[in-house]
């Protein structure tokens, strides 16, 4: 729930408990990329670096090192609150490791900063060779099912179907000639730039499947008259959201996973078969026959929705996906991409082409990048760094979990730490006001001593009781087109 970097050591040749080893380090919110920066010249400065894979499979190793060379252990322990000899620690523990893992959520990707924080890590993992092999490697947890899956299909806003670029006029040619139409050669928006476009009026009318911006959006305000200023706004869904309250059609969706046929990827990349076991209720369709039935009335006949032969031309235009037939999918309990023909296994290791002798493919980049504090910065106004996210019984806006009933569910609160209690002159369930630059809100407040003073903790999950993005900056990551949720400047004042 709280920002911070862990660090769990396996060592395989020792037994029990004795094989594992801790750290875990509170960084401040946001000051990732320091961290990494100051592992990375830790490693490098200890002679722990990987020269042998370094020099085989990675391009950009000097521009690197000589960039990381401010980021001594002392300017990490300023910028990230973190004492240097815990740095150390923790530089040496993971590259030491025979094995070792970097695993990151939204804390590390809800920031302006989002890509750069993910390629800092990345560094971390090509320093060491911890990368495309048995036990190592970089992994985004994420926090939705089938977030991959969305993402291997082309929902991206620069990429068709496998990550093939829309730019890239042969990529493009294969796909306009599959589908009989022309694609426009340049990238698309991103969600925040979608946001951005209905402020200008470029964007009027808007189609929205499975999602619910009206409560997921940062400076969520500003979100809300965006969204009731459209011309048009049309909302397919399970549920009737916030976002479907403004919409002028909504469309009753099926669930996806019990009333639906097709495939959801893990965060493993494994592509698993979804089979409908049950029927959707009356005046509920299926996603695919609706989305069939508006290209119809729209003029494209695209015959009946069918979704292994949707599946099949995917294969055929998707080299990563193009071994992985139903059956096998169903054969082998489902297959991890890139499986090019129905003689491949798939690839267990992403990223094992990196210690092939020779090298297959692209050298893998070192990305110099600096560190930049929040752009909400702290000060005598909004002194507490308040960051947002999820709590265990709940999902999300709330919209799949809230009308269940849960034995860990308790009203929404602030979170304080007990010191910050004590200085306010606080009770445990007294409601205060939070504000922010944008907007303010009443919320009760709840202690826990898992917090530093200083830092605060809301959940997005019920803006019904308290509406947390109302105080959330929609600072947007340029690369990503993320908003800045982790790191939002507030202020506490009792009532």
């Amino acid at each position: 729930m709280h920002n911070g970097a862990e660090l769990y050591v396996v060592d395989p040749r020792r037994t029990s408990s004795a094989r594992w080893a801790r750290l875990w380090l509170g960084l401040n919110v946001g000051s990732d990329i320091s961290l990494a920066n100051a592992m990375g010249r830790e490693i490098i400065a200890a002679g722990l670096a990987n020269e042998g894979f370094i020099g085989h499979a990675t391009s950009g190793f000097e521009a690197y090192k000589k960039h990381v060379e401010k980021y001594t252990l002392d300017r990490g322990e300023r910028d990230t609150g973190v004492p240097a000899e815990a740095i150390r620690r923790m530089a040496h523990a993971y590259a030491s490791a025979p094995r070792a893992q970097i695993c990151w959520t939204l804390g590390i990707t809800e920031h302006h900063n989002a890509v750069d924080n993910v390629v800092a890590l990345i560094n971390l993992a090509l320093l060491t060779g911890h990368v495309g092999r048995y036990g190592s490697g970089v992994n985004p947890l994420r926090g939705q099912n089938n977030v991959q899956g969305g993402g291997d299909m082309g929902a991206i806003p620069d990429r068709l179907t496998g990550f093939q670029h829309v730019e890239n006029d042969a990529l493009r040619a294969k796909f306009e000639k599959a589908w009989g139409v022309k694609i426009q050669p340049t990238r698309g928006w991103h969600l925040s730039d979608m946001f951005e476009a209905m402020e200008h009026g470029h964007l009027t009318t808007l189609y929205v499947l499975g999602e619910n911006p009206a409560d997921s959006e940062a400076d969520r305000h500003r979100a809300l008259k965006r969204l009731s200023g459209l011309k048009f706004l049309l909302v397919q869904d399970l549920f009737y959201t916030k976002t479907a309250e403004l919409a002028d059609v909504v469309l009753p969706a099926a669930a996806g996973a019990f009333e639906s046929e097709g495939t959801v990827t893990s965060s493993e990349r494994r592509v698993q078969r979804v089979r409908r076991t049950v029927a959707p209720p009356a005046g509920v369709r299926d996603d695919l026959e609706i989305v069939f039935d508006l290209a119809r009335r729209l003029g494209h006949d695209w015959g009946a929705p069918d979704p292994e032969a949707i599946w099949n031309e995917l294969r055929l235009l998707s080299p990563m996906h193009g071994g992985m037939s139903y059956r096998r999918l169903e054969e082998m309990g489902g297959i991890q991409w890139p499986c090019y023909d129905e003689a491949h296994p798939g690839e267990m290791f992403l990223h094992g082409r990196l210690w092939s002798d020779p090298l297959i493919g692209p050298r893998a980049p070192f990305s110099v990048v600096e560190f930049e504090p929040p752009v909400d910065q702290l000060d005598e106004q909004y002194p507490i760094r308040l960051t947002t996210g999820r709590r265990l019984d709940d999902y999300n806006t709330g919209v799949q979990t809230r009308m269940y009933l849960s034995p860990l569910r308790r009203k929404e609160t602030v979170d304080l730490s007990p010191e910050d209690g004590q200085h306010f002159k606080l009770r445990e369930g007294e409601k205060v006001r939070v504000t922010s630059r944008r907007g303010s809100l009443v919320a009760p407040v709840r202690f826990d001593s898992g917090l530093r003073p200083g830092l605060a903790f809301l959940s997005v999950h019920a803006h019904d009781q308290v509406a947390t993005n109302e105080l959330t900056i929609d600072a947007v990551d340029p690369k990503s087109g993320t908003s800045e949720f982790k790191a939002t400047a507030v202020r506490i004042d009792k009532l």
